[in-house]
């Protein structure tokens, strides 16, 4: 059996903000009636969160519930976790129609700290990232430079950034662009 490896095996970059490709990381997309009492139940009593409103997501630690469209959700959690809990949560949803599956293997995830966090994802995606439009518990799935990502602040100063393994080099390469010394605007 092979182990399995990050997509880009924690590479950083030190710009006017940290870049740091953050390793494995367990997800598992949940598709069904996220307004189901069964689902809500289930949701909080294997990870530990309810389910988020829309646009937003549910932190506690390494495990969370973030909103991805009216019947989805993307359930963050260990990477060594995510196959036990894929089955506990098919087992609590057992007669709801849903669907469970561990797209972990197919995401990679990016760590941005620094005080300009906002200003860099604001050079590559058409989103408002002002403190007073972009808070703390919301989730955005946007376009990086045209790729589809999904991003949350952590904190004030560090986001988290999902994309698809696939492009996790390209992506990579674009927020290192967007950090490097010298490309600060000063916008936010």
């Amino acid at each position: 059996m092979s182990n399995a490896v990050s997509a880009l095996q924690g590479v950083s970059h030190a710009g006017y903000i940290d870049v740091e490709e953050m390793g494995l990381r367990g997800m598992v997309t949940l598709r069904g009636d996220l307004t189901s009492a069964n689902v809500k139940i289930a949701v909080k009593t294997v990870f530990g969160v309810s389910v988020p409103d829309v646009t937003k997501c549910a932190l506690q630690g390494e495990t969370g519930a973030a909103w991805m469209s009216p019947d989805e959700l993307l359930l963050l959690c260990p990477h060594e976790r995510a196959e036990e809990l894929v089955a506990s949560l098919s087992e609590a949803l057992a007669g709801e129609h849903a669907l469970v599956v561990n797209v972990s293997d197919a995401r990679a995830v990016f760590q941005l700290r620094g005080a300009a966090v906002r200003e860099v994802i604001a050079k590559l995606a058409p989103v408002d990232m002002s403190p007073n439009a972009f808070l703390l518990g919301h989730f955005r799935r946007s376009r990086i430079a045209q790729t589809p990502a999904a991003f949350f602040l952590r904190d004030e100063t560090t986001i988290e950034l999902i994309c698809f393994r696939s492009v996790a080099g390209y992506m990579f390469d674009v927020l290192k662009r967007a950090s490097s010394r010298g490309s600060e605007v000063n916008a936010l």
